[in-house]
């Protein structure tokens, strides 16, 4: 079981590496989530999300397995596994939400989410297509799904990407939001913006908590 389990990692591992290289050398050239920042403090800030469309697989798991898991068909679909054989440019960051039920209110690029004791894991598609224009997904557990605009208050970081970093940097998060008057209005996002051979103190991370508007 354990080298099953090593294999399926290092198999996401180099899907998500695959998945941030194609077609670019530089991260620069990756689009990224649309925002506008509406307020900034030190390495937090709120912002307005422009609506998106994302793809997405539901997992069962730990937080910390369940991106590896769901990185190989969200990767296929992207890479030609739909009815239109079409490829479709990867977008960043890699994000990852807990809401409770159908629930999804994921806005991060790349998105995972616990919905029903599972994560909803998400890759946003390219500003450029909508519903409509998306190829459908030939494996069953691709959905894809519209998110609307959102305003977010967002930490970010650097780091391994840890179940404890992420609890320290959320406690730092909310405990902003609570000083600022702010109110959560959805769960949080977790968002990884680099492919794992990034070396950790360069890599970027974020915490994103949706906030109910003024």
């Amino acid at each position: 079981m354990k080298g099953g389990a090593g294999q399926m990692k290092r198999a996401a591992c180099l899907a998500l590496t695959a998945l941030f290289a194609r077609g670019s050398t530089t991260m620069a050239a990756t689009e990224e989530a649309r925002y506008t920042v509406e307020q900034q403090d030190g390495p937090v800030e709120v912002r307005r999300y422009a609506p998106q469309v994302v793809a997405e697989v539901r997992i069962d798991g730990r937080m910390e397995d369940a991106g590896n898991k769901a990185f190989q068909p969200l990767f296929r679909y992207i890479s030609g596994n739909n009815r239109a054989k079409a490829k479709i440019a990867m977008t960043s960051p890699v994000g990852q939400e807990k809401a409770p039920g159908e629930k999804i209110t994921m806005t991060a690029p790349v998105g995972q989410q616990a919905a029903n004791g599972a994560w909803a894991v998400t890759f946003m598609m390219p500003a450029r297509y909508n519903l409509d224009t998306l190829p459908e997904p030939l494996d069953e557990r691709v959905r894809l799904r519209e998110v609307p605009g959102r305003r977010m208050a967002a930490i970010r970081y650097s780091g391994r990407w840890t179940r404890r970093r992420y609890d320290l940097h959320l406690a730092k998060l909310r405990k902003w939001l609570e000083e600022q008057g702010l109110v959560a209005s959805g769960e949080p996002v977790w968002a990884r913006y680099n492919p794992p051979f990034t070396p950790s103190f360069l890599r970027r991370n974020e915490i994103l908590i949706p906030l109910r508007d003024e």
